[in-house]
């Protein structure tokens, strides 16, 4: 399909650990699977998945996943990468069942050594792009900022896993000062505490935009002159913020989700009441 005609659905293009994590502390622990074993993470997030296929119908659905405990480049580049993050044992138990009960709904789900739920959906972008289509990007992940396009529109979640903030371009430049082409050099220079990206000597947010309202890109700046001591530390930080659209994808053909399947699947394991909710979305 040629760039000038998209199609009209877009592609749903969603972070799994993002919302996995966000359905897992919103909800309570008191939602248990037949057997006692823990349920809210699953039923929160293939709920979400559920509610936002019914409010935006798109053409398919993709989620991406972290493969955890396996370092990628951004570890081995900056030692303190994401160090101290610890992992309830009930969440981590979730998280290997739910890529699994997706698929069985029909969704589409990708992980790989080495690369994070973020570059899946740069990849996904990218992909969807180039067949002339246009993408929605379900994260809670700013990082993802740098998708932000005409014909990609970022889902950020603003209130548990029910209410979602619609980023594009001109929101990027409202909440950061800079456009999303410069959100990895923005996150290079003002650091993320989050990632445990430290960021340049001394400067916020408002001067890390500042910085890039006056040079088009990191690269420049450096080449300026700026920031001498710490260019090589700088330039490690850009590349561990900037999303690796090279991550392997499977096919992602036009396809609605099976909830019927979806529901069996939460049967068996046990989430009666998700697969009641399942069944109810198949029949409508």
């Amino acid at each position: 399909m040629s760039a000038g005609k998209r199609t009209q659905a877009p592609l749903l293009v969603v972070d799994g650990d993002s919302f996995a994590h966000r359905a897992f502390h919103a909800l309570p622990r008191s939602i248990r699977r037949a057997d006692g074993s823990p349920g809210n993470l699953l039923t929160g997030l293939v709920s979400m998945l559920l509610r936002l296929w019914q409010a935006e119908r798109p053409r398919a659905v993709f989620v991406g996943w972290d493969t955890l405990f396996v370092p990628t480049y951004r570890h081995e580049a900056l030692p303190g990468y994401q160090a101290g993050r610890e992992f309830d044992p009930e969440l981590l138990e979730q998280l290997d069942l739910a890529p699994g009960l997706l698929e069985a709904a029909g969704v589409a789900c990708a992980k790989a050594p080495g690369f994070e739920a973020d570059d899946f959906l740069a990849a996904a972008v990218g992909a969807e792009r180039r067949r002339g289509g246009t993408a929605l990007v379900a994260t809670s992940d700013r990082d993802a900022f740098q998708l932000a396009a005409d014909d990609v529109t970022i889902l950020q979640p603003i209130r548990g896993v029910s209410e979602l903030a619609r980023i594009g371009p001109a929101e990027v430049r409202e909440r950061y000062g800079v456009e999303p082409a410069q959100v990895s050099d923005f996150i290079a220079l003002r650091g993320d505490p989050s990632d445990k990206i430290p960021g340049a000597r001394g400067v916020g947010a408002k001067t890390a935009a500042s910085l890039l309202g006056q040079y088009a890109d990191l690269d420049a700046l450096l080449a300026a002159g700026r920031f001498a001591a710490e260019a090589d530390a700088l330039r490690t930080f850009k590349r561990v913020a900037t999303l690796d659209a090279t991550a392997p994808l499977p096919p992602l053909p036009d396809r609605q989700p099976d909830w019927s399947a979806g529901a069996a699947a939460a049967d068996a394991l046990g989430l009666g009441r998700l697969a009641g909710r399942l069944e109810e979305a198949a029949s409508s």
